[in-house]
């Protein structure tokens, strides 16, 4: 079947594991599956929502593909969310399989955050350790991890945050000794390499000014050399539709910071008589002045949902030049977690639910041929609301034959593995 938007090619899905036990990843711009294709990330949970308050077990661990998807445990966290999970990931860049995730810092663990630190465990060995702060993204070459205040975001961007283990810290608008560290994998040694006053203060405008000041979907390009990030800010936290954006790129120390695009801008939101509660669960997300989303290409490109020169699409960036040229401009209209293949020929990327039918599509763009495949459908339930809400963050396998997702759709928080192979490689 065909629509205005491209064509339904359903695809062979599984969910992987049984039981009644829910499992979900978290984010989209990670592989839940080893360079083997054997062993699958997971968090698992006891319930299929609840609100967090920082005393919650999350279990971690991996299913084995080629045992039954037997689940083994690894260990456990209370520094996770559902948006993200614990930022569970596999460290690349060695033989050895090595899996990393953020957890609770105890007996002093934290040496930045005191609250947080993360986790290395080798599975061949079954051995640990801990590093002493809590990553966001770790480089591809699994040397470095870059890595933030989540107690910023619990509140800035709770969705996303952790709750502190007594008390929340009070935090500065744009800190200078705050920002984006650079933690070595190896050692644990860490370097604070651009702070949140250099960010406001780069190319500054007058929004900022009273504003709270984060960073956000930090990532980092396939050699290891740059990396992204989101900046926003905004004078009222509790209503997203006051944030506002600018997308940067920085070499991995922090230097030759680069401002690719800025959506700062006239907010109506912030008059006194303004009804937050008036707009839906995910009209932000759809929003005209969104930047959202970005991640490379390769080394030197970068694709995200955002504006440019007043028009909202998926653009790629050319992080040397600054030039932003759409991306599948009559049926890639709206936000969604998009990916390349290793080829660069398919971005995979989903949407955000329909207001009516609450359904949101999974989908393949063929970049060559101009031409979108819908490989699947699913149902969300509303009533999960934004931060407990499951979006699909689809993800591509190592050799990019399979994508997986999180979904509810059958009443049960768990992941699922969809067989692209033949769409793909016809």
């Amino acid at each position: 079947m065909t629509s205005a938007l491209g064509m339904d090619q359903f695809c062979p899905i599984r969910r992987v594991g049984s039981g009644d036990k829910h499992h979900f990843f978290g984010y989209y711009n990670k592989s839940v599956i080893d360079q083997s294709g054997r062993y699958f990330l997971s968090n698992r949970v006891q319930k299929m929502t609840e609100d967090l308050t920082g005393k919650e077990v999350a279990e971690v661990g991996f299913f084995d593909l080629q045992a039954g998807d037997k689940f083994h445990s690894i260990g456990t966290t209370t520094t996770w969310n559902w948006q993200m999970g614990c930022q569970l990931q596999w460290l690349g860049g060695g033989e050895n399989r090595q899996i990393i995730y953020n957890t609770r810092a105890l007996k002093g663990e934290g040496k930045v955050y005191a609250d947080f630190c993360s986790t290395v465990y080798d599975v061949n060995t079954a051995e640990q350790r801990t590093l002493p702060l809590p990553v966001y993204v770790v480089a591809p070459n699994g040397e470095f991890a870059l890595c933030v205040d989540y107690s910023r975001f619990q509140v800035t961007h709770k969705t996303i945050g952790y709750n502190a283990t007594y008390q929340e810290p009070v935090l500065d608008l744009a800190p200078a000794d705050d920002g984006i560290y650079n933690m070595n994998i190896k050692t644990g040694e860490y370097e604070l390499v651009l702070t949140l006053d250099q960010v406001r203060n780069f190319q500054p405008v007058p929004s900022m000014d009273k504003a709270i000041h984060w960073v956000t979907h930090l990532e980092i390009c396939p050699d290891s050399s740059r990396f992204l990030f989101i900046h926003r800010w905004t004078e009222r936290v509790e209503d997203e539709f006051c944030f506002l954006h600018r997308l940067f790129t920085a070499n991995a120390d922090g230097s030759d910071l680069r401002l690719l695009e800025c959506t700062d801008h006239p907010i109506p939101q912030l008059m006194d008589d303004f009804d937050p509660d008036a707009l839906g669960t995910f009209d932000y997300e759809k929003s005209e002045f969104q930047i959202s989303h970005p991640i490379w290409k390769d080394n030197q490109s970068i694709i995200v949902w955002g504006p440019h020169k007043g028009a909202i699409h998926y653009h790629l960036y050319d992080d040397q030049t600054g030039d932003a040229k759409v991306i599948g401009k009559e049926c890639l209209i709206e936000n969604g977690h998009m990916t390349y293949s290793a080829n660069g020929r398919w971005i995979l990327s989903d949407t955000y639910p329909d207001d009516k039918t609450h359904e949101r599509y999974l989908f393949l763009y063929d970049v060559e041929n101009d031409r979108r495949f819908n490989i699947g459908r699913f149902y969300t339930d509303p009533s999960l609301g934004k931060e407990n809400r499951c979006d699909l963050h689809p993800r591509w396998s190592p050799d990019n034959r399979t994508v997986s997702i999180d979904s509810v759709h059958e009443n049960i928080r768990q992941q699922y593995l969809i067989d692209v192979s033949e769409l793909l490689n016809p």
